[in-house]
């Protein structure tokens, strides 16, 4: 299924639109989850490369959190032929008692451009949103989708990424 800038700038307008209760609903007494992780999981291309291919691989995640502000840094590597690095600053939101939304953005670096990543063949400007909760003490769950703004060499089109895994808090 190849998908066009348009088809997902109106996908992402209806999740902004959708997002927005949700957003200004967040009071400061919302229970913002705390704390740094480092996490793996899957991470599977959804938009197609010029050949018709998409990119199934595996993440690892980490939050480093700043505990005065309601903003972390991130760093992502999605892998299969080749590998994006991410380094992202998001600003999370709690959103119910040990877990957060969070949307941001940052760069993705491809280390051998013209392979494929889960998020295209290029390095690109990233935008992300996804959420995170604790389920015990220490074990974290994320489940995230990255736009790459033109991330494929021979193609104006975004890549979308979406990832899962479980991570250890420290």
């Amino acid at each position: 299924m190849k998908l066009s800038l348009k088809s997902i700038a109106t996908v992402s307008a209806l999740s902004a639109v959708a997002a927005v209760p949700m957003l200004f609903s967040a009071s400061p007494a919302s229970a913002q989850m705390s704390g740094s992780y480092i996490g793996a999981g899957i991470a599977a291309g959804v938009t197609e490369d010029a050949a018709g291919d998409t990119s199934f691989g595996a993440n690892v995640q980490g939050r480093f959190d700043v505990p005065v502000a309601p903003i972390s840094v991130r760093g992502a590597a999605l892998i299969s032929d080749s590998a994006a690095l991410m380094p992202l600053v998001t600003y999370d939101i709690g959103i119910a008692p040990g877990a957060n939304l969070y949307i941001g953005g940052g760069y993705s670096f491809v280390t051998d451009e013209g392979r494929s990543t889960p998020l295209g063949d290029r390095s690109a400007p990233v935008a992300t949103v996804g959420v995170e909760a604790a389920i015990r003490r220490n074990i974290v769950l994320y489940g995230d989708a990255k736009v790459g703004f033109d991330a494929y060499r021979n193609s104006n089109d975004a890549a979308v990424s979406l990832q899962v895994g479980a991570a250890y808090r420290f």
